[in-house]
């Protein structure tokens, strides 16, 4: 008779949580909520695309597409994110800063009314730094991929 290893419990962050660990604000915060969050190693962001967005007053007018370098920045708040919370002490957050981008490819429009997951896996870390493999998926298929890596500096 086997034995099942005990399931891990993921946790999640709300919109407050994600506002707590990102300096980020309307309409530069691209991550709505957080799930499935795995430690550093891997997680899940969530963001609701709506009409009121105002990157669609000009991309594009009478056929609104959200911006596919948002889509990756979406992608880095939901990993430099994950890489503050676990790297808190003393409850103060660090500073994180974008770093790179490889490998981005914008493979379907996203629109109003679609709701976005960024599905971001860590590749390795060092120091301070953190690499990430993302895809962004909407009902399922694939919208884009990138790899990216965060960097986090102290205040």
């Amino acid at each position: 008779m086997s034995e099942e290893a005990p399931q891990k419990e993921l946790g999640s962050a709300d919109i407050q949580r994600i506002m707590e660990l990102l300096p980020h604000r309307y309409p530069f915060l691209l991550v709505d909520r957080i799930e499935a969050i795995d430690e550093d190693k891997s997680a899940i962001g969530i963001k609701n695309v709506t009409m009121n967005e105002p990157q669609f007053m000009g991309h594009f007018p009478g056929r609104p597409i959200f911006p596919g370098v948002l889509l990756i920045e979406g992608m880095a708040q939901t990993a430099g994110a994950i890489c503050v919370a676990h790297s808190m002490q003393g409850g103060r957050p660090s500073v994180v800063y974008f770093m790179t981008i490889e490998g981005g490819k914008f493979r379907k429009p996203v629109m109003p009314g679609d709701t976005v997951e960024y599905h971001m896996q860590k590749t390795k870390s060092r120091s301070n730094m953190w690499w990430f493999k993302g895809i962004a998926k909407v009902r399922g298929q694939v919208v884009a991929e990138a790899e990216v890596s965060a960097m986090l500096v102290k205040d």
